[in-house]
């Protein structure tokens, strides 16, 4: 009798690399001292904006940074007055070597690789600041987090619209050692194209139409804290440069200014587009995408999180400080709808549903007429339900409902057809991407 062998795959074991190091200054002025070096950048010199800061009155203001880039630890010269040397070399860039020393002035620093890399293990915890969850999804999100907001490492979050990009941002701010200064929120596609430098940076006054005063921007706003970057991959190309350098320095100028200013903030950006893609089409700057990612936070899509709903809607009824509860019956509905607008869509459904309540259950009567009969899969659902009650409602009203079906419905097949893109989905109806914005937060799909 032969003998049956059975191959069982077993998944990979998910990783995140924490990109770290230390410099230690092993001779000079300030001989025993080190840093960690946890950011992109780390600045050297004497000025008191540098990260690292050395004693040694041979050492230029600004003399040397060290760079993390996707092939490697870079030293890099800031033209300083007596030169970066490793060994008898006086050098403008190089790359690190494990235990290299190199000599700024008069002071010899050495550079030790302290990279971790970590099994991602699911949390024991079913929420986190503002996130709630109990599946392996979330609950590997909440890991990661909790992993990487304690460093000042650049995330990059992804996910489909309405999936809680920002709620996961504000918790890398609140769980990190910034959580007492500024958390800054700019949305890259809402801001008028015209507007995003000024907004970004700032400006001087008279520096263009209707610059009536100096005004700072969001970068100097948020110094010391944390700014949330909404929707990166709407950042026009031509932008992109300029925000490559402010990661890369730490100091913006404002339009109109020829002084820069430092800034020390730590940066969570946030897509629904898939960068890499864009970085193939040309439309997204492959040295900002590595930039931006070097941990890479990917949030589930809430059909791939249904063990959740329970859960998310006793956590939105108890923040809309409602002593209510939901029926058998909504729940089997709210697990057999797809959620193209995600928690965002679900958080709306619930809200509408509160005031149309009476007793202390949330039943079918209390939901949309669109959500009454999701479509699992196959042609897009008829907007007939909309005409319940037919010619006993005035024709005005009727017409009203009917359109606000439509509208509904359209939205909702358009933008999970697109797979939560806003962009894409806005290309596809011919429409101006606000316009596609505005229309979903109207019916609470975003």
């Amino acid at each position: 009798m032969s003998e049956v062998t059975s191959t069982i795959a077993v998944p990979p074991k998910k990783q995140i690399h924490l990109r770290k190091g230390r410099l230690t200054c092993v001779a000079g002025p300030d001989e025993g001292a080190s840093w960690a070096v946890d950011a992109d950048v780390l600045h050297i010199g004497a000025k008191g904006t540098n990260d690292v800061i050395l004693n040694d009155t041979t050492v230029s203001r600004r003399h040397a940074e060290v760079v993390r880039t996707r092939e490697g630890v870079i030293l890099r010269d800031c033209g300083s007055t007596n030169g970066t040397f490793v060994g008898p070399m006086r050098v403008k860039e190089v790359f690190l070597t494990p235990d290299m020393t190199f000599k700024v002035g008069k002071s010899e620093l050495t550079f030790t690789p302290e990279d971790e890399v970590i099994e991602i293990r699911p949390s024991k915890k079913h929420r986190l600041d503002q996130l709630v969850g109990q599946s392996l999804a979330m609950r590997e999100v909440f890991s990661i987090i909790e992993r990487v907001a304690p460093t000042n490492l650049t995330v990059l979050i992804t996910g489909e619209t309405g999936t809680g990009k920002e709620l996961a941002s504000r918790a890398v701010h609140n769980l990190s050692p910034r959580k007492a200064n500024a958390f800054r929120v700019f949305d890259c596609g809402a801001a008028p194209e015209t507007l995003i430098e000024s907004e970004l940076f700032g400006h001087e006054k008279g520096s263009f139409t209707g610059a009536v005063a100096s005004r700072e921007g969001v970068f100097e706003g948020a110094h010391r804290g944390t700014i949330f970057l909404d929707e990166i991959g709407e950042l026009p190309l031509d932008l992109q440069p300029k925000l490559l350098r402010v990661l890369e320095q730490r100091e913006v100028r404002r339009v109109g200014s020829g002084k820069t200013r430092a800034v020390d903030v730590r940066v969570v950006a946030a897509t629904n587009r898939n960068l890499l893609e864009e970085v193939r089409a040309g439309r997204f700057r492959e040295d900002l995408y590595y930039r931006l990612a070097v941990v890479e936070l990917q949030l589930p899509a809430l059909r791939e999180r249904q063990e959740d709903l329970g859960l998310l809607v006793d956590h939105l009824l108890k923040r809309s400080q409602a002593d209510l509860t939901i029926s058998a019956h909504v729940l089997e509905l709210f697990k057999s709808y797809r959620w193209p607008g995600n928690v965002r869509e679900l958080a709306n459904v619930v809200e509408r549903a509160i005031p149309f309540t009476d007793g202390e259950e949330i039943t079918l009567d209390g939901l949309p007429d669109a959500l009454r009969s999701p479509r699992v899969g196959g042609p897009p659902r008829s907007v007939a339900p909309a005409m319940s009650g037919g010619s006993d409602v005035p024709f005005k009203d009727a017409k009203e409902k009917l359109i606000e079906a439509f509208e509904r419905q359209y939205l909702v097949d358009l933008i999970e057809r697109h797979g939560g893109n806003v962009s894409k989905a806005a290309r596809a109806a011919d429409m101006d991407r606000k316009s596609i914005t505005r229309l979903l937060k109207k019916h609470g799909i975003r």
